[in-house]
């Protein structure tokens, strides 16, 4: 008799013990994903405001002077049909420029920032050159060429559809 309430109650502390087990397993998945906080949920890689980057910078949020996100009209001294070029002379030693693709920072020793806007990425950033290109589409692309005449950046931007 003694050995059938011995295995009666076996069984129930193995039962108990696996949703002891279990309930635990559960409340540490919760705390950790807790610790880790919103990093699994946000979206990485968002696009930064051409606000957020002046705020950065220390500059004002006022518009970029010099700067044009429109083609020049005509076209016609774009080596590549299709291609239009702009080009946006600001008079700081560290300027912002926006472009259709995105926002570029830079100094006279080169390209230190590029920020996508929506739909676009950065595909290469080098010294003085950079390209950003469409999301979904990879021929969707906008060229950035760094000179520095006068002592002031100078930003050529190209468009290739």
């Amino acid at each position: 008799m003694r050995f059938l309430d011995r295995l009666g109650r076996q069984p129930m502390v193995i039962v108990a013990g696996w949703i002891l087990a279990a309930v635990l397993g559960v409340l540490v998945g919760i705390v950790g994903i807790g610790l880790v906080g919103a990093g699994l949920t946000s979206r990485q890689g968002t696009p930064t405001s051409q606000e957020d980057v002046l705020r950065a910078l220390g500059e004002s949020s006022s518009p970029t002077p010099g700067v044009s996100d429109s083609p020049t009209p005509g076209g016609s001294d774009s080596p590549t049909p299709g291609v239009s070029e702009l080009s946006a002379t600001p008079a700081m030693a560290s300027q912002s420029f926006t472009t259709r693709g995105g926002i570029v920072v830079a100094t006279c020793d080169g390209i230190t920032a590029m920020s996508p806007a929506q739909g676009f990425q950065v595909h290469e950033q080098s010294g003085r050159e950079g390209e950003f290109r469409g999301i979904r589409d990879n021929h969707d692309r906008i060229k950035v060429v760094l000179t520095c005449p006068n002592g002031a950046p100078d930003l050529r931007v190209r468009y290739e559809d």
